[in-house]
This record gives structure tokens, sequence and C-alpha cells, in this order.
């Protein structure tokens, strides 16, 4: 990194993403896209709720005579089981609920899953991937050098979620993202498209073995051209639309269902705790809990200094990280010194292999000037 040490004067996001612009101020340019992109376009208020009522109203109506009226994946953690708790308790909607298991669910998030079916008496539609595709795919992007390495879990949520609306012939899809707790955008450069089938068929073809015969593949044409406009399948985050406060939803779970918290956002999959919490923080100098935290500051549930607080500590634990190393090299087939041959290769990035990135930054703009995304992306 060549550029000067800085942090912003408002979040906590700093040089650690190459591409950050600050102010005379030092306040940084993800701010300013808050302010200019985000505020003016999400409205929690009177008219948010209104357009809340619309879509729910839409929901239902297309699920009359079906089986359900709109599809839901749950990983167990906080943003989907809340969004589950607000379908069934206060939408009255009727979800078909599923599970993707791509082989890393932690204990956490097999009982954060199984509290809220069995409380809310629903049915849990379960996608297991096959583990020797899934274990293959992972170690080709390790070998890749990149650090987007959780795109073979992602993808195969991304996938096997609209086959699955495909399949029921349902069009509404029901996701827990949402802008309150996420309006700050990821570096490009560690969190690549997840859904860039010219860069996952170029790293597979140079490090992959698999054939992947029953990986669920899905490309962006697919699920955001043909299943969008052809099959009428529709993504919605309804938790845009109204007030919505982690630590007032995590009390709510915990209270309501037997919930129990994680250490950090994403931390329901073991792999995903490993790159997030370790990987990616020690081998490219990124913490994702920059993002994340600076996410909170901005919606006003958190206070800089005590993200500042949180930011001094590791987001792994010291004293079992060596478990955690030899947990995930076990798991994949290899030995811990195999995967720490892995951690010290040249870094590469999306741009070291074939990709699309210019599809996707102009799909991104026109969704914005389309009124389609309220989130300004980032493209670089």
């Amino acid at each position: 990194m060549n550029q000067q040490y800085q942090i912003c004067t408002r979040c906590v996001m700093d040089t650690s993403d190459e591409n950050i612009k600050f102010d005379a101020n030092g306040v940084c340019d993800h701010c300013h896209d808050f302010d200019n992109y985000v505020t003016p376009n999400w409205h929690t208020d009177e008219q948010g709720r209104q357009e809340l009522e619309r879509l729910i109203a839409k929901i239902k109506k297309s699920g009359k005579g079906k089986d359900f009226d709109c599809l839901l994946g749950i990983s167990g953690g906080v943003d989907s089981s809340y969004m589950l708790h607000m379908a069934v308790k206060e939408f009255g909607l009727r979800p078909l609920v599923f599970h993707v298991d791509g082989g890393w669910n932690s204990e956490l998030s097999v009982h954060n899953i199984n509290v809220m079916i069995d409380k809310l008496g629903l049915d849990l539609y379960t996608e297991v991937i096959n583990w020797e595709e899934m274990k293959d795919f992972q170690l080709a992007f390790f070998k890749s050098g990149v650090p987007h390495l959780d795109i073979p879990q992602d993808h195969a949520f991304i996938a096997t979620l609209y086959q699955f609306a495909d399949k029921y012939k349902i069009n509404y899809i029901l996701n827990g993202g949402n802008i309150s707790t996420e309006c700050v955008q990821y570096p490009m450069k560690y969190y690549y498209y997840g859904t860039d089938m010219k860069q996952i068929r170029d790293i597979r073809k140079k490090f992959g073995i698999s054939k992947m015969e029953t990986y669920p593949f899905s490309s962006i044409f697919r699920h955001r051209i043909y299943l969008k406009y052809f099959r009428g399948v529709n993504v919605v985050r309804p938790l845009n639309y109204m007030p919505f406060i982690k630590e007032d939803a995590l009390s709510l779970l915990e209270e309501e269902y037997g919930w129990k918290r994680y250490p950090q956002k994403h931390f329901e999959s073991r792999f995903t705790k490993f790159f997030e919490g370790y990987w990616l923080p020690e081998r490219f100098g990124f913490d994702p809990r920059r993002v994340q935290l600076s996410s909170l500051i901005l919606t006003g549930q958190m206070v800089r200094d005590e993200a500042l607080e949180n930011l001094k500590k590791p987001a792994y634990n010291p004293d079992t990280i060596d478990e955690d190393f030899h947990y995930i090299a076990t798991k994949l087939g290899i030995s811990p010194k195999e995967l720490r041959l892995y951690f010290n290769l040249p870094k590469k990035y999306y741009w070291d292999y074939k990709n699309q990135q210019n599809i996707f930054r102009v799909g991104a703009r026109v969704l914005r000037w389309l009124g389609v995304e309220k989130v300004k992306k980032r493209d670089k």
C-alpha cells in the first residue's frame, strides 16, 4: 500500500480500502455515498409503510391457489431469521423456507434455524451441495490466490434460491438484506461478484479437477434477465421499507425463539468465520468489520468510539486459531501445511483472471438510474 494511512473521521473505513477518498474534513466517500445516494431514496417512514403494504398485497395475490406465496432462504443469521419472523408473524405470508447446506454449517446456525422453524410451525426444505464438488471448487479458489474465497458458497446459495423459485413457480423471493446494516459497500478488490461465470470458469479450468456435474451454477443473465423478465421472479427486501434496528431484532429473536447470537456478522458458516475473521485480515490486510461497523455508525446504531474499541481486538480468537486452521484444512482434505502454503501464495485479484466486470458495472448503473438499486455500487 503506497498511500499514507488514514481513517475516516465519521465512520471507521480506512486506507485498507485502497480506492477510498477523503474530503478536506477527513470524511470518506463511503459516508458521502450514504448521504447522496442512500438517504434520499431510503424511506422507512409512512411512505415506506405504504410501499411495504402494496408489496405484501402483490405477494399474497401472486400466491393465491398455491402452497406458497414467496420463497425465503434462511442461513441462521440475524437478517434472514428476522425476515422470516416478520414474514410469518407480521405480514401473514406463506413462505417456502429453504436452506442450502454447503458443508460448513456451525452448530449455532443449525440451532438457530431449527428453533425458528419449530416455533413458527413451518417445514424446512434443505438442499445439500455435493461435498466433493464444493471442496474442489473451494480449493480451486485457494490455489488461485484471490481474496474472494466465499464465492463457491455464495454462488451455490444464490443459484439454488433461483432454482427453487423456478421449480415451485414462486414469483417473489424475500431477502433479508437491508440498508440499515449494509449501507457501506465492501471494496470490490476483496469481494468480487459471485455470479461472474467467466471468472468462475477460468479459475476452475486452471485449478479445479471435478467436473461439477451437480453443483448449481447460475449466470447473471439467467437470474437477472431470464428469470426476472421472462419468468417474473422478483427479489424483494422488505426490511428496507421499515425501521430495522439490529439490536432490537437480536433481542426479539432471543426472547421469542431462544435464538443465539454470533460473535460477528456472517459467522453462521464456519468457513466464512475463518475467511472473514482470519484469512482476509491477515493475508490481505482488510478487516470486513470496518464495513459492518461503519454501516451501523451511519445508520445511528453505533457510536464511532465503540466501533474503534471493537477493532482493537482481532476478529479471530488467537487461542483457537491453530485449531480452526486444522479444522478447515482437514475438512478440505489437505494438511494444515498445504493450507499455509496457499496463505503465502503471491496475492492475486479478480483482474488477474478473465472476468465480466464491465457488464456488471454497466448493469449496476442502469439499475441505479431506474431506481431499482438504492445503494450506490462501488465499481472498484
